[in-house]
């Protein structure tokens, strides 16, 4: 969207450029209010923004007994591949 307004702006003011003077004023005026609907877009964006750090997940806490099997489990496993 803030291309296309850029594009039609920009566009309108190489096709008048025939007056120096009145045309200037009007082409900063065009060029700040492109500016200032630019900078509204991008505000208003990240406001709506839903992207937020992620939390850490919480450690698991594995029993001794939990360990030993898993780890017997993984043995086991690794010899049948063999």
């Amino acid at each position: 969207l803030m291309m296309i307004l850029l594009t039609a702006l920009t566009a309108d003011r190489k096709s008048a450029s025939d007056s120096a003077g009145a045309g200037s004023v009007r082409e900063t005026d065009l060029l700040a209010q492109a500016a200032a609907v630019g900078v509204a877009l991008a505000i208003a964006e990240q406001q709506l923004s839903s992207a937020h750090p992620l939390k850490d997940p919480p450690t698991a806490i594995v029993s001794a007994w939990q360990l030993g099997m898993r780890t017997r489990n993984l043995t086991q496993k690794g010899e049948r591949h063999r």
